[in-house]
């Protein structure tokens, strides 16, 4: 059985989907709430679905796991709440860590890109202490996220217990369906293509850098199923150990992406530019690209799809379709799932049939505390307030600065 925290979330449904696509036996550990979060798990309903301040007592019943897959965190790159992010994402983290250490259970967590700050240090996954420490985040989430990698760094320099395999996975820009509860923080190609389905232009923000052009601030973006399937990888994968970037290798343009969203709307090319909001000024990453040098190593031989293949089968199959989320494992040849191959060829497919901590300390640190309040209605994203608004609804659409989760 597969433990995985965050499990109706973006990247947790879509590997919740994945792995019962293979026939693999799954708990999640998630909240739900009111807001219609319950859609990503539609098509493949869990066995059993644990909320987040019963997990310590979950774990107690020592239940017999093949891996814990860490997922669930406080992932808005603007969050503000210094002691919760703290317990959700390192807190609790260790405290898994240490679990799969003394139980001798395979341990997999989402780190992220947003470690490697404004990548002044460079983007490169080494684990060791000395690598960590020349890493400057820019925000508290990235911060975290870093905290943890050099704690377990120091786990390991200090001869202390660790899990039998464990990866660290430094998760770059990951787009693709299930993503529509989060809110501000979801992906530059979903925000693009509401203002393009609606008749506008894709609104992207000037730089901020004199030295680098309006539109060419470069990000490395994945689609949601190479990220599945580097996930799975590292559930198999012998002796792993480490921290591993998850992107495609190369850095891409936010005018790229934006024309590419017009392209699969078959829509003329037409972008804007608008001002950068201030509290993101100085906060932003205007390059990231992942040397992907050590997974490869580790055996990791999947073929990623093209940035204007992945936004094609984003769009052609999810976002311009009546049901916009992850189909169940048991959909037909015919379904959507195996159109992406007529939509974008290069795309190697896998089909789908492919409260703050409790004062007892429980593991329930939880990302966020309480069941999320209600999302944006997932037409209307674009026009509502949030972190990254000038004017709440010029900005708001412009640019994701998150890695997504």
């Amino acid at each position: 059985m597969i433990l995985v925290t965050g499990g109706a979330g973006f990247i947790g449904s879509n590997f919740h989907a994945a792995l019962t696509a293979a026939g693999r036996e799954t708990v999640l550990c998630d909240w739900l709430g009111a807001g219609g979060k319950w859609r990503n798990l539609r098509h493949h309903p869990p066995a059993e679905l644990i909320n987040p301040d019963a997990l310590d007592a979950y774990l107690a019943t020592r239940p017999k796991l093949e891996a814990i897959v860490h997922l669930g965190a406080i992932s808005e790159t603007t969050a503000r709440d210094g002691d919760l992010v703290w317990r959700s994402n390192v807190t609790l983290s260790q405290k898994l860590w240490r679990h799969c250490a003394a139980e001798r259970i395979r341990f997999i967590y989402a780190s992220s890109a947003a470690t490697y700050g404004s990548g002044a240090a460079g983007f490169d996954d080494d684990a060791s202490l000395a690598a960590l420490k020349r890493l400057k985040p820019l925000n508290l989430y990235g911060w975290s996220k870093h905290a943890f990698d050099l704690w377990v760094a120091g786990e390991i320099a200090a001869g202390a217990p660790t899990p039998p395999e464990w990866a660290g996975v430094k998760f770059f820009n990951v787009f693709g369906p299930n993503e529509y509860h989060k809110g501000s923080m979801i992906s530059v190609v979903k925000v693009k293509h509401d203002e393009v389905a609606a008749g506008g232009a894709a609104r992207l923000f000037r730089s901020d850098d004199p030295a680098i052009p309006d539109g060419e601030q470069k990000r490395d973006f994945i689609y949601i199923d190479d990220v599945t399937a580097a996930l799975t990888f590292m559930l198999d994968a012998e002796n792993i150990a480490g921290l591993f970037n998850l992107g495609t290798g190369i850095a891409r343009s936010y005018r790229d992406l934006a024309a590419a969203v017009c392209a699969a709307n078959n829509a003329p090319e037409n972008i804007a530019f608008i001002d950068m909001p201030d509290p993101l000024r100085g906060q932003y990453q205007s390059f990231t690209q992942a040397p992907m040098s050590r997974l490869r190593a580790a055996g990791f031989t999947h073929n990623f799809a093209t940035l204007e293949d992945g936004v094609a089968a984003y769009i052609k199959n999810y976002l311009t379709q009546q049901d916009i989320y992850r189909l169940a494992p048991s959909s037909s040849p015919s379904s959507r799932a195996a159109s992406i191959s007529g939509c974008c060829s290069s795309i190697t497919m896998r089909s789908p049939t492919s409260s703050a901590c409790s004062s007892a300390g429980a593991w329930s640190a939880a990302w966020p505390p309480n069941p999320p309040s209600p999302p944006r209605p997932n037409k209307s994203m674009t026009s509502s307030p949030g972190p990254h608004s000038a004017s709440s609804s010029a900005a708001a659409s412009a640019m994701s600065v998150s890695t997504s989760r």
